[in-house]
């Protein structure tokens, strides 16, 4: 089997605004609007959202971001993995990455919402064995009971 590979992606490429895309549908079919908080592909550069992808072969796999809330704490946007790579390590090696980079950007704090519907519990798993555990609302977020957040320090 072909390596994964981390790379680096803009919102602009082609594969990279598919999966973003079927990942916004995805949420935005799973929660109802106000308790959904995923960002539309479009506003993630102008929100200063760094975005990493997982890719085999050249094949993007799975895509995920870093949006900085403040100096030292940032929030995990945007995470997914496509349905037909689902089970092959894309997910954790994106996440790993993305961590690896916050450090590099000086931040000690990642948080992140995700949702409560049982199509999430792979995400709880994933996020957790990152050392990710449930706490309170953070940044602008409020107690919804359709949300789970998240954090870990690095």
């Amino acid at each position: 089997m072909d390596t994964l590979t981390t790379t680096f992606e803009t919102p602009e490429s082609d594969d990279v605004r598919v999966v973003l895309q079927r990942h916004f549908q995805l949420m935005r079919d799973s929660s109802p609007e106000e308790s959904c908080h995923v960002m539309d592909p479009d506003s993630l550069s102008d929100a200063g959202v760094v975005l990493m992808g997982v890719r085999r072969a050249d094949v993007l796999l799975a895509v995920g971001g870093l949006k900085k809330l403040t100096e030292d704490h940032a929030e995990l946007k945007s995470m997914h993995t496509v349905a037909e790579a689902r089970g092959q390590g894309a997910g954790q090696r994106l996440l790993s990455a993305l961590l690896e980079h916050a450090g590099a950007m000086g931040v000690t704090q990642v948080s992140l919402e995700t949702g409560t519907d049982t199509m999430f519990q792979p995400a709880h798993r994933l996020y957790a064995s990152q050392g990710f555990r449930e706490c309170p609302p953070f940044g602008n977020y409020t107690l919804d009971p359709l949300s789970v957040f998240m954090t870990r320090t690095i």
